[in-house]
């Protein structure tokens, strides 16, 4: 059975004890299966949610508008933001396989994104308002970060404050993956950390493993076989895990943290929230005062974990996590669509947007170090890879979905049909007045 109101639970004391409970996982959930071509044809149905078929529309999501919060739940956020009372959270080890340009914080669109890139993502000849080579030569990560640092600089000044002082309050947690990561770290050692201070900016590199096989003597763990990450899922668990946490020191030596450290710093944040690093919104505003002040009075309602859910595009529906109302659960849950079987894109109506707020972030984190996450699996080049999600954790902490007013597709760079808006939304950022001048600035670079 695979359920992820009922994870079986994981051992996430190091990775060893990790990868031999995935081990042990697929001896009893595939006992009797005898190939990798079997499982592969099984795959949507071993993935498949229990109560998929009594699954009904979402209710209950709450609208935040100005009737649901108030001026002071929203000074109220906008203090925690001001104090560094937020950690801020930015996933950037996506592999980013329907694009195909490696990791998306290194992307720089006018070097990536060539013509021959374009017409094979495009057709050929494509008509593009903003064609890669009319915009600033930066990576989409850099872009990312000034977005970030700026938003926070213009909020310190509307309310009084020293804006470098406000910067160097913030705590971060930046995750890369193994290929990209010194890249990233050299980014920020080159803008002179953005303006946050270095000790407050925690890394993690996310680990990629081998594949399963199945040999005579059963499931293995097969070291010949290609490295491949464990999804966003195993990103969560593994901050849960010890020693995995880093900062730089002022040689920019790696000083990595204990769990309990990090648990104990988590005590002091009322909320984290989670940014994704191919969401185009963020690249006009990263801040999102509306949604903090959400987070923080739904917390008070005892709430550990806020998803915001969005309309699907009827023209280019997507894949991703769906909201649907469980009457057994008696809640509405979010099941990632790879879970959904049978379900096509265009039959999901209520997306996540993939920018979760988690208030009382140690709360979440203790479920997950206790429980462990779903692992759903996928046969990917003749080999087993599990694929746990992030947003499995609806399932085990109190979780309430959220909406705006008004229903809005996700803008996102996820694939080839989305780079054009892609490129409006980096042209858009390259127009605004003053902000060039102020990051060059900021960084010391020549922008």
């Amino acid at each position: 059975m695979f359920d992820p109101a009922r994870p079986s639970p994981l051992d996430l004391k190091n990775f060893d004890a990790y990868l031999e409970t995935c081990r042990r996982f697929l001896d009893q959930r595939l006992a009797g299966l005898r190939s990798l071509e079997e499982v592969a044809r099984l795959e949507s149905q071993l993935n498949r949610y229990p109560r998929l078929d009594r699954l009904e529309e979402p209710r209950d999501i709450v609208i935040i508008d100005q009737r649901f919060i108030s001026p002071r739940d929203l000074e109220r956020g906008v203090d925690a933001l001001l104090a560094g009372a937020v950690l801020l959270e930015h996933a950037c080890a996506g592999e980013a396989t329907r694009l195909g340009l490696g990791t998306k914080y290194l992307l720089n669109p006018r070097r990536h994104l060539t013509p021959e890139i374009l017409a094979d993502h495009l057709g050929p000849d494509p008509a593009l308002p903003h064609p890669p080579e009319t915009l600033r030569p930066l990576s989409l990560g850099r872009r990312h970060m000034l977005q970030l640092a700026w938003d926070l600089w213009r909020l310190a000044e509307d309310n009084g404050q020293d804006p470098l002082q406000v910067l160097k309050r913030q705590h971060l947690l930046i995750i890369v993956n193994e290929q990209s990561a010194q890249g990233v770290i050299d980014d920020f050692r080159e803008a002179q950390f953005y303006g946050f201070e270095r000790r407050r900016v925690l890394f993690m590199v996310q680990r990629a493993f081998h594949g399963f096989n199945l040999g005579p003597r059963g499931w293995f763990y097969d070291q010949d076989s290609p490295l491949r990450l464990h999804n966003h899922g195993q990103m969560l668990m593994q901050t849960t895990m010890d020693g995995q946490l880093f900062r730089l020191d002022d040689q920019g030596h790696r000083r990595y943290l204990p769990w309990t450290e990090y648990l104990s710093l988590l005590g002091d944040f009322v909320d984290k929230v989670s940014f994704n690093i191919e969401d185009l919104d963020y690249l006009s505003q990263s801040l999102d005062h509306l949604g903090l002040a959400a987070a923080l009075k739904l917390a008070e309602a005892g709430a550990a974990m806020i998803m915001e859910v969005v309309n699907n595009d009827p023209e280019n529906p997507i894949k991703g996590g769906a909201c649907y109302w469980d009457p057994e659960l008696n809640r509405n849950v979010m099941i990632e669509s790879f879970c959904l079987q049978g379900v096509q894109p265009e039959d999901i109506a209520v997306l996540n947007k993939n920018v979760n707020h988690y208030p009382q972030p140690a709360r979440g984190l203790a479920a997950v170090r206790q429980h462990g996450l779903a692992m759903p699996i996928a046969v990917k080049k003749n080999f087993l890879y599990f694929q746990p999600v992030q947003g499995d954790l609806n399932f085990l902490v109190p979780t309430v979905f959220v909406r705006r007013p008004q229903l809005r597709p996700i803008r996102a760079w996820k694939g080839p049909r989305h780079t054009p808006a892609a490129l409006a939304a980096l042209a858009q950022q390259d127009q605004r007045p003053g902000f060039w001048a102020w990051a060059a600035g900021l960084t010391g670079l020549a922008l």
